[in-house]
C-alpha cells in the first residue's frame, strides 16, 4: 500500500470516529434533556402570592384505626307478598270511592261503597231463617215432651230434630256471609236492613292503583284497588365485584335518598344474589329496621357499609388527588417547590384515606389543603 493510500485511509477513519462520537454526544444531550423535562413535569414552583391564594397547608402521614366504607346504590321496591289486589266479596255497583292514587289509609278504613239488591236479599234470608229456627226450636222441645209421654212417635221427633239442625246450619252460613261483607248479624233486624256494603282496608298502607270508577258494575273476581303494605318495603342495592366479599347477610347499613342525604336510616341486609351481572355487580337485598315514609317504591337510594376495621397509615382525604384513574400526593420539597408522587390507596372515608406501602413517605411533608390546585397548576404547565 502506498503512502498516499495510507493517508487517505487514516483520514477516513478519523472522520468516521469523529462522526460517531458526535452522534453519541448528541443522543446523550437529548436523553438528559428529556429526562430533565419528565422530572420537571412532576414538580411545580409557587410564588408567595400563589401560596397565599391557594391557602396551602401541609401534613404528615399518621396512624389511624379505619374501617372500609363500601358504598352502594339502588332502588326501593316492595316484596310481592306485600302488594295486594282488593276485591269486593259480592258483586254490585260502585256507589263511592273514598281514596285516590297514592292515598295513605289505616286498617279498617272504608275505601269504597258497593250497592246491590242482593245484599238486601241476604239480610232478609238471614232474618227469615232466624225466625224459622226459633219456631223449629219450640217445635223440637214440644215433640220431645210429647215423645216422653208417648203422645207422639219417634219419627215425628226425628223430623223435628232434622228441621232444627237444617235451619241452624243455614243460619250459621248466612251469618258468616254477612260477616264477610261487613254486616254484624247479631245487631241486624228488620229496621236496619241496607242495600250497601263497605269495602274495608285489610291493613295500613297506601293505594298504588284504582281500577274502577263510580257507577261501574263489578263482579267478585274484579280487582278494585292495588294496595301496598309498606312493611314489605325492600331495598335492592348494587354491590360492585371488588366489594362483594365484604358484604354479608345480617350486616347493618345506613341508607339515604338524594333529596335528603343527611337523614340516614338503618337497614339490614337479608339476601345476596349469588351472581355477577354484565356490569360487574351483584344485588344485595336489605330491609329497613324502622319504616321511613320518605322511601317510596321506585326511588333511587344510596347505602353505606362499614367493614374491615384496621390500624393503618394514611393522610387526610383532601391530600389525595386523582388524575387519569391514578392517585397522587404532593410532597413539599422546600423552597416553595412541590413534587407530585403516585400512591396506592386502600380504604377511605370522607376524612381519611389509607396509603399503601407508604414507609418511604414517613417524616415527609405532604400537602393537605391545596393539593387539587397544585394538580391543576402542574397540568396547565405541562400543556
Amino acid at each position: 500500500m502506498s503512502l498516499k493510500n495510507i493517508s487517505i485511509y487514516s483520514l477516513s477513519l478519523v472522520l468516521i470516529l469523529s462522526s460517531c462520537s458526535g452522534k453519541k454526544e448528541e443522543e446523550k444531550t437529548v436523553y438528559e434533556s428529556t429526562k430533565f423535562k419528565e422530572k420537571d413535569q412532576n414538580t411545580v414552583q409557587l410564588s408567595d402570592q400563589q401560596i397565599k391564594s391557594v391557602g396551602l397547608t401541609t401534613t404528615f402521614l399518621e396512624n389511624k384505626t379505619m374501617e372500609k366504607l363500601v358504598r352502594l346504590n339502588g332502588t326501593v321496591d316492595i316484596a310481592p307478598s306485600h302488594i295486594s289486589s282488593l276485591s269486593s266479596i259480592m258483586g254490585g255497583h260502585i256507589k263511592s270511592i273514598n281514596v285516590i292514587n297514592g292515598s295513605r289509609f289505616s286498617k279498617g278504613q272504608v275505601l269504597a261503597v258497593v250497592e246491590d239488591p242482593q245484599f238486601i236479599q241476604l239480610q232478609q234470608d238471614y232474618l227469615v231463617t232466624k225466625a224459622q229456627l226459633e219456631s223449629a226450636r219450640l217445635n223440637l222441645n214440644r215433640q220431645k215432651d210429647l215423645n216422653t209421654s208417648k203422645a207422639s212417635s219417634d219419627k215425628t221427633l226425628q223430623t223435628a230434630q232434622a228441621d232444627y239442625s237444617t235451619l241452624n246450619a243455614t243460619l250459621r252460613g248466612l251469618e258468616e256471609k254477612l260477616r264477610i261483607i261487613g254486616i254484624n248479624a247479631k245487631s241486624l233486624n228488620s229496621s236496619n236492613i241496607r242495600s250497601r256494603i263497605n269495602v274495608y282496608a285489610p291493613f295500613s298502607g297506601f293505594v298504588s292503583k284504582i281500577l274502577v270508577n263510580n257507577g261501574q258494575y263489578i263482579n267478585p273476581s274484579d280487582t278494585l284497588f292495588e294496595l301496598i303494605n309498606p312493611t314489605g318495603l325492600l331495598l335492592e342495592l348494587k354491590v360492585f365485584e371488588n366489594d362483594i366479599n365484604d358484604v354479608k347477610i345480617g350486616q347493618e347499613i345506613l341508607v339515604y335518598n338524594n333529596q335528603n342525604p343527611e337523614k340516614k336510616s338503618k337497614a339490614k341486609i337479608i339476601s345476596l344474589v349469588p351472581s355477577i351481572e354484565n356490569g360487574g355487580s351483584s344485588d344485595a337485598i336489605a330491609k329497613l329496621s324502622t319504616l321511613n315514609p320518605d322511601f317510596i317504591k321506585g326511588m333511587y337510594i344510596n347505602g353505606e357499609v362499614s367493614v374491615n376495621s384496621r390500624y393503618t397509615l394514611g393522610l387526610p382525604s383532601e391530600s389525595v388527588v386523582s388524575f387519569e384513574n391514578k392517585n397522587y400526593i404532593f410532597e413539599d420539597l422546600g423552597n416553595k417547590k412541590y413534587k407530585m408522587t403516585p400512591v396506592n390507596t386502600g380504604i377511605y372515608d370522607d376524612h381519611f384515606t389509607e396509603i399503601l406501602k407508604a414507609e418511604h413517605l414517613k417524616e415527609k411533608k405532604i400537602v393537605q389543603k391545596g393539593a387539587y390546585s397544585l394538580l391543576m397548576l402542574l397540568k396547565n404547565k405541562a400543556e
